[in-house]
């Protein structure tokens, strides 16, 4: 006897196929794009609008009228933080490039050690390395303190603070972003264009004005960029060096003192600064072809000719190795320290071990750790689910408004901390249908959804790049053979682009656990998170805890940064392996 399904089963087993087996129809890249862009529009682009109307609500345009028409603290805000920011890329483009430069062209004593840790302060988080920074180089810092004990002047010698602080800090932890950049355009670049130049008569300079520089554009473009909406959204340097006239400090200042319209006049205009200058750029960039027509042999590392040259690079190595290291050892030397034993003295004076007993043994100090390690973990999670999608639907898909699509991500990724934070509060202050009609300022919730908005672009980006290296070919022979689309992408084009996909995941999740900017707007006393909490330690003199919280950051972003190599490597592997099953 033949069992008949019913017409309802049958509806739905129809339904299935057709979802499942209708990625070529011209409705299924809608079906899929529509919920990822009702997400950027409900947590990106409205909470924006909700800040310009608070911006707005009270006096209508008069907050903008005084922001652009007085002489006071809102033009001086913005002009610093423009200054800081343009200096801040100067000074990291010279230091990475340059670094870059030395290292892969070149090859002398030393040059192995310097390579293992170029990429130190990368694994500080923002408010570790300002701290660090402090702890050594401004007026209660180790350093001036021990040259003034050296000399016996009446001030610590060669003191930082003010904006000159605020540059070495974002110098020291920002330079990454150009060595990266420039070092694997280097890598690329074809040696026999630039010794055509030197045969053809050309000097340095001007090879390097004519040749080196416009081959490096689009690396130095990007890491531009970075720099650059990094310091204009930075606020733990300009906080911890007493420079307080900066749009972020500015932010914080009026959302503190309860003047929200202008707080969220000052985010609406640094978005705007942001986000401009993000399309800037990107035209910039744009404007020409920078794709070699030469057969793509790249450079070998050449020995110094010098003998000055040659005895310099190894003593200069190690005082290189010295400064990079130096941070790092700080933080770790006062973690061990006695709370409020360190005073007057070069070094603290007393140490122990109670710190780490006490923030993993006693509840209220380990609640920070555990606040921001569920708090990252619930933002990674919701970061992978929709950047995975969306880096699919922008790379794979052709319908109308993809560029619409990527500008959505690309606007939660030049937003500032300060900004995002407050677009939150305008936003979500009240009940609406993307919090389900419960309002989530003072909730457990809105810290999350902070972090998957700040962090978002991170999964986005590694995705986007891992799939970009995947034979779109491979899903399709999967669909040829009977697999639906879903089976197709979850266990072929997923599986490949996996290692990308935990990299950006785990650069998600350690940017959530050392997030501090928009968390200090937003948190309750019930949310507090790790970085939240050294904040406060650092303001009750509890240094020695503060350094033993931030140690544990920096413990988990080394070994982050250790596993994400392996799986870029495995990456790597696959993506060959991907290759020959093509061929």
């Amino acid at each position: 006897m033949t069992a008949v399904a019913s017409p309802r089963a049958s509806r739905r087993a129809q339904l299935t196929r057709r979802l499942g087996g209708g990625a070529s129809a011209p409705w299924f890249p809608y079906l899929l794009v529509a919920p990822l862009a009702l997400i950027l529009w409900g947590y990106v682009v409205q909470p924006m609008l909700a800040t310009f109307a608070e911006s707005v609500s009270e006096d209508g345009t008069a907050n903008y009228t005084q922001f652009f028409t007085s002489s006071g603290v809102a033009r001086t805000s913005l002009v610093t933080s423009l200054v800081i920011s343009a200096a801040s890329v100067l000074l990291c483009g010279t230091v990475g490039v340059a670094m870059a430069f030395l290292l892969k062209r070149f090859t002398f004593r030393g040059r192995g050690l310097v390579e293992a840790f170029i990429l130190v302060p990368a694994a500080l988080p923002p408010l570790i390395g300002a701290v660090a920074f402090q702890l050594l180089y401004s007026e209660i810092g180790i350093l001036p303190r021990a040259l003034q004990q050296l000399f016996g002047t009446e001030r610590p010698v060669l003191a930082f603070d003010g904006i000159a602080g605020v540059l070495v800090v974002h110098t020291f932890t920002m330079y990454p972003f150009f060595y990266l950049a420039a070092s694997a355009a280097l890598a690329g670049m074809d040696s026999s264009i630039e010794e055509a130049a030197y045969n053809l008569g050309a000097g340095r300079i001007r090879v390097w004005r004519t040749v080196l520089l416009p081959m490096l554009t689009p690396a130095l473009v990007s890491a531009s960029l970075l720099v650059f909406m990094t310091s204009l959204a930075s606020y733990t340097a300009p906080l911890l060096f007493g420079v307080d006239q900066t749009m972020t400090m500015q932010i914080y200042i009026n959302r503190t003192n309860g003047d929200l319209p202008m707080a969220s006049t000052y985010a609406s205009v640094l978005g705007l600064v942001s986000i401009a200058f993000l399309l800037a750029m990107r035209w910039y960039e744009g404007r020409r072809s920078y794709l070699s027509q030469s057969k793509g042999v790249a450079a070998h590392r050449r020995e110094i000719a010098n003998p000055i040259g040659r005895w310099l690079a190894p003593v200069a190595s190690v005082l290189a190795t010295i400064v990079l290291l130096a941070p790092v050892a700080t933080i770790a030397l006062v973690a061990f320290s006695a709370d409020g034993s360190w005073t007057t003295e070069v070094i603290p004076s007393a140490y122990t071990v109670e710190n780490f007993v006490t923030i993993l043994t006693e509840p209220r100090a380990f609640e920070p750790i555990l606040n921001s390690l569920r708090m990252s973990l619930l933002a990674t999670a919701a970061c992978v689910a929709v950047g995975v999608l969306i880096a699919y639907a922008v790379r794979r898909l052709r319908f109308v408004g993809r560029s619409l699509l990527d500008v959505g991500v690309m606007i939660a990724w030049a937003l500032p901390g300060t900004v995002v934070a407050i677009n939150l509060i305008s936003a979500f202050s009240t009940g609406n249908g993307f919090s389900f009609g419960q309002a989530l300022i003072g909730t457990f919730w809105i810290l999350p959804l902070a972090y998957f908005v700040r962090f978002l672009p991170l999964v986005f980006r590694a995705s986007s790049a891992s799939l970009a290296l995947i034979d779109p070919s491979l899903e399709e022979a999967a669909r040829n053979l009977g697999a639906s689309w879903w089976r197709a992408f979850l266990s072929v084009t997923v599986r490949l682009m996996l290692p990308g996909v935990i990299v950006g995941a785990l650069l998600a999740f350690v940017h959530g656990v050392g997030e501090f900017v928009a968390s200090v707007l937003i948190y309750t006393s019930s949310t507090v998170p790790i970085s939240v909490a050294i904040n406060n330690r650092m303001y009750s003199f509890e240094i020695g805890t503060a350094a033993a919280y931030g140690m544990l950051q920096v413990v988990l972003i080394f070994v982050v940064m250790w596993f994400s190599g392996r799986l870029e490597r495995g990456g790597r592997a696959a993506s060959r392996q991907a290759e020959q099953w093509t061929n």
